[in-house]
């Protein structure tokens, strides 16, 4: 769907718009000013129309539950502002090695037993040696013979490691943008936005799918966030899987702090992603904790159809099992 116009009738359905269909199937290309246009809709033409793409596409009262895990945490050399893995920064999160395969068979195991489909792993690298990629090759095929989609993220990747990945059996690649490229100095200075780009389209080379997202409330003006969702809908193809996360603040860290985000802001993020991106799993990930139960069914009915279901993220908390079977069970969603 490429509009010349944002401005919504009286029905709330955007004018000048070509058909759904014409986005998920044709590559479009995204201008930062029509994104901005979405985010500056009012609130209810908005969701009305992210309602409408969601439902063409989607099971509109269904989501797909995932879990994560941390396999490797703590003493990362990178200065990512909103991270408590780093190794400058002075927070409460101790250092790990890399868990066992049989560790992470274990979590993976509880996780499905929980209604978890997909298993992510993730490690604080800015990336992996070839002998952390032996071992995690063999966590994705323990995992993988659970049933389970896997995904991991691991930083940036060197020629032919995503390719190893890929036939260990991994499913999904993640490696956020973060925020749009001209605040993106702003949040991290050890690597470049072509840095992630770069694995992004190594991840494509080698067949696996892409999880790529980025984080609002650091700060950042509603432009910056038009900008984030431009280069991920104008990615080709764009993220099969778009996780939205919303800062946790985390003392020791720069962006600890930081002035909250309006909870409505991130629901127009949720919308803008789903408009943009209409085939994708789009996440509500990190900062569930903080959000209420009413903003979090605003974030479903914006597009949002996945969730990290446990009670823990990385190094941050999350809503535990329980309270997201209870919400389900308000809303009558049920898991993919």
């Amino acid at each position: 769907m490429r509009c010349d116009s944002f401005t919504a009738d009286q029905t709330g359905h955007l004018k000048n718009a070509d058909s759904i269909t014409h986005s998920a199937d044709k590559p479009v290309r995204w201008h930062i000013k029509e994104i901005q246009a979405l985010l500056d809709m009012p609130f209810n033409d908005l969701i009305f129309q992210a309602q409408q793409v969601h439902r063409e596409f989607h099971n509109a009262n269904a989501v797909q539950l995932s879990t994560l895990i941390s396999v490797k945490t703590g003493g990362c050399p990178e200065d990512c502002g909103y991270c408590p893995q780093a190794a400058r920064y002075h927070t409460n999160v101790e250092n790990q090695d890399m868990l066992s395969v049989d560790d992470v068979l274990a979590a993976a195991t509880a996780a499905k037993a929980q209604g978890a489909t997909r298993f992510c792993m993730g490690a604080a690298w800015r990336g992996p040696k070839q002998r952390d990629i032996e071992k995690m090759t063999a966590m994705i095929s323990a995992v993988k013979d659970l049933g389970m989609e896997t995904c991991a993220t691991l930083g940036m990747l060197k020629p032919g490691q995503a390719k190893q990945l890929g036939d260990a059996g991994l499913d999904y690649y993640n490696h956020n943008l973060d925020t749009s490229p001209d605040y993106y100095k702003e949040i991290i200075t050890t690597r470049q936005y072509k840095d992630r780009l770069n694995t992004l389209q190594a991840v494509r080379d080698a067949g696996i799918n892409v999880c790529c997202g980025g984080i609002v409330g650091m700060g950042e003006t509603r432009e910056a966030r038009a900008g984030l969702i431009a280069q991920l809908a104008n990615l080709e193809p764009y993220p099969e899987s778009v996780p939205i996360n919303y800062l946790v603040q985390v003392e020791g860290t720069p962006l600890y702090g930081t002035a909250k985000l309006d909870p409505f802001e991130f629901v127009r993020t949720i919308a803008a992603a789903r408009i943009t991106m209409p085939k994708a799993m789009v996440r509500l990930s990190a900062g569930r904790r903080e959000m209420s139960e009413a903003i979090q069914a605003l974030c479903f009915l914006a597009g949002a159809n996945s969730i990290f279901y446990g009670d823990k993220l990385l190094t941050t908390g999350n809503p535990e099992v329980r309270q997201d079977q209870t919400l389900f069970e308000k809303l009558g969603m049920q898991s993919l």
